[in-house]
């Protein structure tokens, strides 16, 4: 009985601590905290409705959190990973481009080569057929059979 009397003053000094609260005041007295008030079901209601449904709001606001993190991680990870892949098909291009030049460079040289010996060749043989032709010595044409008989006239 005596803990029953301790305990109902605890409640009384906590209740009266509720109610001398501005902001609990200031609720009472507006429309709603009236009305409330004038309606202890629905005030009971409404509290049984916040106290349940705090576990699902709570669950739900986990959920969108920890969501948000691994989407943000995620995309981390995935524009690590693309960055990656392009990383490697650029190293692929690259390579790839670096074959090529060689490659054409390589028939390039190659032709250089080539034409330059065609032209030095070409060249070097109209020279040596002007030195004959300016020494004179420059190899006749085998004798067709009119030269032979028009060379034998002259002769006798």
């Amino acid at each position: 009985s005596k803990e029953m009397q301790e305990l109902q003053k605890q409640w009384h000094c906590m209740m009266q601590s509720i109610h001398s609260n501005s902001n609990v005041v200031a609720f009472m007295d507006s429309r709603v905290g009236q009305y409330l008030d004038d309606h202890p079901f629905v005030a009971l209601s409404l509290l049984m409705f916040i106290v349940v449904s705090a576990i699902p709001v709570a669950f739900f606001l986990i959920f969108v959190i920890t969501t948000a993190v691994m989407a943000c991680i995620g995309a981390i990870v995935m524009e690590g990973v693309v960055i990656a892949v392009g990383g490697m098909v650029l190293l692929c291009v690259l390579c790839g481009l670096g074959a090529l030049s060689l490659g054409v460079s390589g028939v390039l040289s190659v032709s250089y080569i080539v034409l330059s010996t065609l032209v030095n060749y070409w060249y070097a043989s109209r020279d040596h057929i002007r030195k004959e032709v300016v020494n004179g010595s420059l190899p006749q044409k085998s004798p067709s059979v009119l030269d032979l008989s028009a060379n034998d006239g002259k002769k006798e």
